[in-house]
């Protein structure tokens, strides 16, 4: 019997690059960043300013590894807090490979869209990908009109359409074909990150993001952002078996004032007893261990305009 010849796969050099979802509150980009890394790493809220921190989900691929940085809203600034994240943006947005706009599919191009596209237009060698979100619900008329619209939006502002790409993350519909998009245009590198990893986040943040989201969750007309959590710590409870461990975890939920403080705990500390549960059970999901988790309300005045306070939290 002859050798067995084993051909290699040296035609394709492995690809690893950053790129970044961008497009107004709610058109769908934490999402997509789920459906495409398979698991729930950025938190998603009908909420603009959710997202604070660089959350990065990673796409492992046997050929290529895409590492979504997940920068926050671009909006106009209104306070402090405001011209540092769209500063963040604009940074994020110069350093990534790929920027993928999305636009869902449901809405028609408005001024928050065409402002976020004409700082786009700005950041001329990084290719943009124009990615229709939601196409579950709409039809496909009114998708195609969707898909003219935005191309005629490029051409507007002089921006040149690597690709336009209908999706829908909740459908599961051509999120792979985004990735296989994707890929060819990072560059050739090998993995950036370890093969387990789908963030690249300190536990601590996202744990924090995740008790933010419970506490916002009923009480967002009331406290649109102006809640900031903090995990002051997470320690392993020091006298448990090995098969039976459990995860304290500290943390402080800061309100801008006073008066806010009843909302978030609620009649009879009912509101905080059930973020706790809630929080503690995607944290545990997260983690994959038994949580303890002790929250305080504190009071912060006006965090979002206290360079101090930012800092402290976080910012």
């Amino acid at each position: 019997m002859g050798a067995m010849s084993v051909r290699t796969e040296s035609s394709a050099a492995h690809r690893a690059g950053f790129a970044c979802f961008v497009g107004r509150p709610n058109a769908g980009k934490s999402t997509l960043t789920n459906a495409l890394v398979g698991t729930k790493v950025a938190i998603t809220s009908n909420r603009p300013q959710t997202t604070r921190h660089t959350v990065r989900g990673i796409v492992h691929r046997p050929e290529a590894q895409l590492v979504l940085v997940d920068t926050p809203g671009l909006h106009k600034p209104r306070t402090l807090l405001g011209e540092r994240l769209n500063d963040v943006v604009r940074t994020t947005w110069s350093e990534v490979d790929v920027i993928g706009f999305c636009l869902p599919a449901d809405q028609k191009i408005g001024p928050g869209d065409r402002y976020i596209a004409a700082e786009l237009a700005d950041i001329k060698k990084t290719p943009k990908v124009a990615i229709v979100t939601k196409t579950d619900l709409v039809d496909s008329e009114a998708l195609a009109a969707q898909l003219i619209a935005i191309d005629q939006l490029g051409k507007e502002l002089g921006i040149e359409w690597a690709e336009i790409i209908p999706v829908s993350a909740v459908g599961d519909t051509q999120v792979a074909l985004l990735a296989d998009l994707l890929v060819p245009m990072l560059p050739e590198s090998p993995p950036l990150y370890p093969e387990g990893d789908l963030t690249d986040e300190p536990e601590q943040v996202m744990v924090a993001e995740l008790i933010r989201e419970a506490a916002l969750e009923g009480v967002r007309d009331e406290l649109p952002h102006s809640i900031a959590v903090v995990v002051e710590e997470m320690l392993p409870r020091a006298d448990r078996p090995a098969d039976k461990p459990l995860l304290d975890i500290h943390a402080n939920v800061y309100i801008e004032r006073p008066s806010q403080k009843g909302i978030i705990i609620g009649p009879k500390g009912k509101r905080l007893k059930e973020v706790g549960t809630k929080s503690r059970k995607h944290i545990e999901a997260l983690l994959g261990t038994p949580v303890f988790l002790d929250l305080h309300v504190k009071v912060a005045k006006d965090w979002q305009r206290d360079p101090k306070q930012l800092r402290k939290l976080g910012f």
